[in-house]
Order: structure tokens, then sequence, then C-alpha cells
């Protein structure tokens, strides 16, 4: 029996699985395309855009599988940087993924729902507004506070029923995707002349910089492909299942963002695209009429509960992780006695983000949160060098070195190239991962003296 202060291996291959695509399909794919298409100009680059960024994904997600599968324990980047590295790099990773890897997601996908179901529901925000109570970002701000609070309250009472809601959810949310390609391209509404454009790209290095922070972009939407390496001190049979349930759920996820954005493109014209949010709604509006933006709207609004749920499982399992050693507050690694979930980490995540939920506009929060993201993968995937000289004897996964090098080439040169254009939001989130320096030291001089 294991002790009551360790994580239980209760999670197989489907669960696992289920919650890589979970925190994979999120507000990203929902929200995002619209911005893009109003930097890029032209459709058939996005497309473009989309199918590299899944190719780094997919080169992540193997990089990963196999440290996960030499290293199966909670917490992620934290724990591969901590014991590949130095625990300082441990530490600003999980410092990022307390201040900005879960928590800003949570918000972003929080936020994506009250746009999309105030898109499904005007009425609301307007009658809010008429009787004097609230305007109509404060009711979206509103309702992203509340799912919030929701689904914090659900994961706190157990990983059990945590799961099988998750299971549900994502379930729910892939079949809602199919159904909408499938009624989308049998409509024969949209027009195939959509995927040519009479503007382009800002010519020169000014274009350059809008595809990096496109990318960035995009690989928010991708992020969640490492998602099960966060859990893996509760899957059973790691070295096995880990690495399959990310390239199995990073592989799914591919497929359906190029059918997604495909579909856009066919069934709205590229000026309409652009800057539009709730893109999904706009799309069937333009197939089915204005009742079809309505629902799917409003499906896709509660789609969102899928990733934003998933989010909730996995980020306090890494501040658990990081309490564990030492290098967090000692409340934050307790274990609830009867739920068995790092309770405090859980009700501590959902604060962060009902702060960033009511502080910035989705954009901003976007581009902060992308930057801030890009950075640790980039030396975890490097691990993968020190893991096979190290430990030559754990399992491996094809596609070394060159997996490794790509994804560490481009994810350069795509925080480079957003920094430019972004210089404040980008500068923003390395002031974050700096501001962890102090932090690390700090709780590291307490520790040594408890």
């Amino acid at each position: 029996m294991e002790p009551a202060d360790n994580l239980q291996r209760k999670l197989g291959l489907f669960p696992a699985t289920n919650i890589v695509v979970a925190n994979m399909i999120g507000a990203g794919i929902f929200t995002t395309s619209g911005l893009l298409m109003a930097g890029l100009n032209d459709p058939l680059l996005m497309l473009a855009l989309w199918v590299v960024g899944g190719i780094i994904a997919l080169c992540g997600a193997l990089s990963y599988g196999e440290l996960g599968a030499a290293m199966p324990g909670s917490g992620g980047e934290y724990y591969f940087l901590s014991r590949l590295y130095h625990p300082v790099f441990g530490f600003l990773s999980g410092w990022v993924s307390f201040i900005v890897g879960f928590s800003a997601p949570i918000a972003a996908s929080a936020m994506g729902f009250s746009e999309y179901f105030c898109r499904a529901f005007p009425r609301v925000p307007r009658w809010f507004y008429n009787n004097g109570i609230m305007d109509e970002p404060t009711v979206k701000t509103f309702l992203s506070v509340s799912v919030i609070l929701i689904f914090t309250l659900i994961h706190y009472r157990g990983i059990k029923t945590g799961t099988r809601i998750q299971n549900i959810l994502t379930l729910l949310k892939v079949s809602l995707i199919i159904f909408l390609l499938m009624a989308g391209f049998l409509s024969g509404k949209g027009d195939l002349s959509n995927f040519g454009s009479e503007q382009s790209i800002s010519s020169g290095f000014a274009g350059w910089k809008t595809i990096g922070l496109s990318l960035m972009w995009i690989m928010f939407s991708y992020s969640g492909w490492n998602a099960s390496t966060y859990l893996g001190s509760e899957i059973r049979n790691p070295s096995r299942i880990l690495p399959r349930s990310l390239l199995y759920g990073t592989g799914m996820v591919i497929f359906i963002y190029l059918l997604i954005n495909i579909l856009y493109v066919y069934a709205i014209k590229p000026q309409e695209m652009k800057g539009v949010i709730s893109i999904g709604g706009l799309a069937m509006g333009n197939l089915f009429g204005q009742s079809a933006d309505k629902l799917f709207s409003l499906l896709i609004a509660f789609a969102l509960f899928s990733s934003l749920s998933a989010f909730i499982i996995i980020g306090p399992r890494v501040y658990y992780a990081m309490a564990k050693d030492g290098l967090f507050f000692k409340s934050v690694s307790r274990i609830h006695p009867k739920f068995q979930v790092p309770s405090n980490s859980i009700l501590l995540q959902c604060l962060i983000a009902i702060i960033l939920a009511i502080s910035g506009t989705f954009e901003q929060v976007l581009t902060y949160m992308g930057f801030a993201l890009g950075i640790f993968p980039i030396l975890t995937v490097s691990g993968v060098f020190l893991q096979r000289r190290d430990n030559p004897a754990a399992p491996k996964l094809p596609g070394y070195p060159y997996t490794q090098l790509l994804y560490i080439s481009t994810g350069v040169l795509i925080l480079a190239l957003s920094f430019l254009e972004r210089p404040v939001e980008s500068s923003i989130a390395l002031s974050t991962v700096l501001i962890g320096i102090p932090a690390y030291l700090i709780f590291k001089k307490i520790n040594t003296r408890n």
C-alpha cells in the first residue's frame, strides 16, 4: 500500500491519451485563426503554418515520451529539468507553470467560453447592461471566473471523479468537432475561392516577424502535447503507456486541427475572418444561417470545458512536486486525506487563473503565455542528449537526433521573431522567469534552514 502523502498509479492509456487530447484541443483552435489571418492575410500560408506547428509538436512529443519513459514522475518539465540539469532550472519551469503554464490557459479557456457564450446569447450581456448591473466586458469576466470556480470544485473532489468527467467532456468535444466537420463539408455552401487571397503577408523582415508571432500562437494551440508527463507518477506501466499517450494524442490533434482550419477557410472569406475570436460560430453561421451560429457557439463554449478541466487536473501536480522537493510552500504538497488530491495546489491555481482572467484581454494573455511557455520545452528537449549519454539502457524512441534538433532550432527562432514583433508582452514573460531566480534562492534557504 502506497503512503497517504504519495499519488497513486491509477491511470491507463485511455485516460492518459484523453488528457493529452483535452489539453491540446482548447481555446486556441477555436479562437486564434481569426487573429492569425489579421496578420498573415493568406489562407494557404495560415494552413501551412498549422502543419509546421503540428510537426514541431510531434517532435516535442517524441522527445518528452522518451524522457517520461525513463523518468516517470509527477511534474513534467520541472521533474525532468531538475534531474537532467540543476534544481534551479526545474524550479524556474515550475515557477512559469505556476503563473503562466496552467493558470493562464485556464483563464484563456474560460475567456474563450465567455466569448462564445455571449455570441450564442447576446441578450444576456445586453440585459445586464440595460439594467445597470454591469457592462458586456464585465459580464464576460464574471462568466469566466464562474466556470473556473466550478471546475476547481469538481477536481478538488478526487482524481477518479475528475477523470470520469474529463473523459466524458473530451469524448463530447471530439464528437462535436467530428459533427461540425462533417456537417460543414457536406453542406456544400462554402466557397473554394476563399483559399485564394488578393492580399499577402508584409514583405521582408516584417513578414518574418509576423510569421514568428503566428507560429507562437499556433504552438499555444498545440500546447498540451506533453500533458501526460505531468501525471507520470499516476500512470500505470509508465514506460509503455506514457509515450504512447503522447504520440497518439498529438497525432490525432494535428489531423483534427488541419481539418478545422480548412473548414474555417471554406466557410469564411479571408477579409471577414480577420480579428474574429469566436471564429467557429461565424463559420457555422455562414454555412447554415444565424440559428446555427448560435447553436454551435453554445456547443463550442461548452466544449472548451474539456481543456479547462484538463489544465486544472495537471497544473497542481507540478506545484505538488516542487513543494515535495522543498522548493515551494510546504502546504502546497498537502494531499487531501479523503479525496487524495493536492488540494492546496488546486486552490492556489484557481486564484492565479482568476486574477489573469480579470486582468487582461484575450490577445494579451495569449502572447504573454505563448512566449513564456516556449522557453523551457526547448531546454527539456535538449535534455534528451544528456539522457542518452548518461542512461544508455533507458527506453528509446525513434527520430533521434533529428526530431530534437528540429524542435530546438524552430523554437529558438520563433521566440526571437516573436520578441521583435511584440516586445512588451515578451519582456513581461521574460521578467516572470527572472523573478523566479530570487524566489528559488528564498525557498532553498528556507528548506536548508528547516
